[in-house]
């Protein structure tokens, strides 16, 4: 089966071709991104998305449709994260989108980002990777998720993401007074969210995801993506506090001159690494995984373990990753491990 997942973010439009079935390791066949930066250009307006910007989407959504057809591809599985989440004439951009084009962008909601984005880590590292801790930074948000199995104990999601981090607290460069003030704002915004994690059983392995953690890794002296997904790459705290040292004195003019840092998000690395390094403290973590299957492949295997030969997608099947939430608020009854240590 050839499946199409087409991922409209905050900075970038990407479609994502695999072939895979029930069972098997999805197998990526092409990969096509097209920069909109569509939360920028939704702050620019007030919170809206403009009628020019809507249409660049309309036109943009078109294009990855006929390339998933020229592709061979049997569905198209099409969703928005938090840039349209966030979008004050979001019903209405949709609306346009699937009149013009035939496909309807699913919006989902964060908790299901983090919950599909675990689901990959959880297939790619397995059980042996025991409890799980999964982090990821978009450039809206920042998804957490922690647990024992497949559905995660619990998933959260956060407006930390480094795109907003860069659009809303610095300057490029940035001052080290923000810098300073940035870190004292992150480690109150995520002081009640490490509690809740703490409340849980102790992790056994952190993993990170994304394109943010996969550029700070390479810049602390990661394999490059040339040497293939299977090479382990890790984050260290220690790493990325020198890394911060060196690149919060740098534009992203230079940033993007770096190997490993694409143009397009250079401008909010920085951010990104501040989002990273509070995270990790607020967790008291000292080294990250990095996992590189992320939001998409969540998809595209919660829809294969839905295959029964009919026509649901992954993401309309994700009710299937609620379920009742116990009174602790953990999304899970909690029935192993001890707590963390402080």
């Amino acid at each position: 089966m050839r499946l199409g997942v087409l991922d409209v973010g905050s900075n970038t439009v990407h479609l994502l071709v695999v072939d895979a079935h029930r069972g098997a390791h999805p197998t990526p066949m092409t990969s096509e991104k097209s920069v909109l930066r569509l939360a920028e250009r939704i702050d620019a307006h007030g919170g809206l998305l403009s009628a020019d910007d809507a249409a660049e989407l309309v036109r943009t959504v078109a294009d990855a449709q006929e390339s998933a057809i020229a592709a061979g591809c049997e569905e198209l599985m099409a969703f928005a994260t938090s840039a349209i989440r966030e979008a004050a004439n979001a019903a209405d951009v949709l609306a346009r989108v699937t009149a013009e084009t035939g496909i309807e962008l699913e919006v989902l909601p964060g908790e299901d980002e983090a919950r599909f984005t675990f689901l990959a880590a959880r297939r790619w590292y397995g059980w042996s990777a025991g409890n799980l801790l999964m982090l990821d930074i978009g450039g809206g948000s920042l998804e957490l998720a922690m647990g024992i199995d497949e559905q995660p104990d619990l998933a959260v999601s956060l407006p930390l993401g480094a795109g907003r981090m860069a659009r809303s607290m610095l300057h490029d460069p940035p001052r080290q007074d923000e810098v300073k003030k940035l870190r004292e704002w992150l480690q109150g915004q995520l002081a009640p969210t490490a509690k809740r994690f703490r409340k849980l059983s102790k992790p056994d392995r952190a993993v990170a995801s994304s394109k943010t953690f996969r550029s700070l890794a390479r810049l602390t002296g990661a394999a490059p993506a040339s040497a293939g997904p299977r090479v382990p790459r890790t984050l260290t705290e220690t790493g990325l506090r020198q890394l911060l040292a060196f690149i919060t004195r740098m534009s992203s003019q230079d940033l993007a001159s770096l190997d490993g840092v694409s143009a397009a998000r250079a401008h909010q690395l920085v951010g990104g690494a501040l989002v990273a390094e509070a995270t990790m403290k607020a967790l008291g973590l000292k080294e990250l995984d990095i996992c590189p299957w992320a939001l998409r492949e969540g998809v595209i295997l919660r829809r294969l373990d839905h295959t029964n030969g009919d026509s649901h997608t992954a993401i309309q099947d994700r009710a299937v990753l609620r379920h009742a939430e116990p009174e602790d608020g953990t999304g899970r009854w909690t029935e192993h491990g001890a707590r963390w240590e402080r």
